[in-house]
């Protein structure tokens, strides 16, 4: 992509760039994965009465045009996961609908999840997009190859934080109430100079986009939970 082109990017999107532009196309073009926070992330953090907090369709379907870009670009789906500190009855709903591969909960030490998934997966931590909004998920931020916090007003410490000890690569302008992740993946997609191409064949349902979905609609969701000191299967 022509340098102008990076910063005419850099000034659509209003979010904090901690690395360059070009950067983090280097590092996206290296992901193999793409990990998921829920709450604040997917949500504003409020919890109903059943501890379970939401998702909506403007943040899915991005997600879904990120990982048909990297369809586009590798010829086979990413790897999309979800890593939790709690039990989300909506995340589990999400997962299983969008073919997820992964959804784990439970986990405090979500460094554990992380190396769980890569192990299950055959891949490595730098090859993982991680999307996040807190403190639990600096463990996973500090290992990932291409971070990418979901902003929020209400903790400027903490963003501090995160800029002085460059735990993410950019943070989003929206909050995970105001689809910070539907930002997060049109700023990523657009990246690969691939934007209007990842829109328009599923706009006209075209066959690279039907090979997409067929494949993306024979993955499994496996969940994953830690009883004492180890991460196991549990039914859902």
């Amino acid at each position: 992509m022509p340098e102008t082109e990076f910063n005419n990017i850099q000034d659509l999107f209003k979010g904090s760039f901690l690395t360059k532009p070009e950067v983090i196309l280097e590092k996206m073009l290296k992901i193999k994965a793409f990990v998921f926070d829920w709450d604040g992330v997917f949500n504003n953090g409020f919890k109903d009465a059943g501890g379970s907090s939401p998702f909506n369709e403007v943040d899915s379907m991005g997600i879904n045009m990120l990982r048909y870009n990297y369809f586009m670009r590798k010829g086979t789906n990413p790897v999309a996961a979800i890593i939790s500190g709690e039990k989300n009855e909506a995340s589990f709903t999400l997962a299983k609908r969008e073919h997820f591969q992964g959804a784990y909960f439970k986990i405090k030490n979500k460094k554990e999840a992380l190396h769980h998934l890569c192990n299950v997966h055959a891949i490595e931590p730098h090859e993982v997009a991680f999307f996040f909004d807190d403190i639990l998920d600096l463990s996973i931020a500090e290992l990932c190859g291409l971070r990418i916090m979901i902003g929020r007003d209400s903790n400027p410490m903490f963003t501090k934080l995160v800029k002085e000890k460059k735990l993410a690569d950019y943070i989003t302008s929206c909050n995970g109430g105001d689809n910070g992740i539907r930002e997060a993946v049109e700023l990523l997609i657009g990246l690969t100079g691939q934007y209007n191409n990842t829109i328009m064949h599923r706009v006209m349902w075209s066959d690279n986009y039907r090979d997409y979905i067929t494949e993306r609609d024979t993955l499994t969701t496996t969940f994953y939970t830690l009883i004492g000191s180890e991460i196991i299967k549990n039914i859902q």
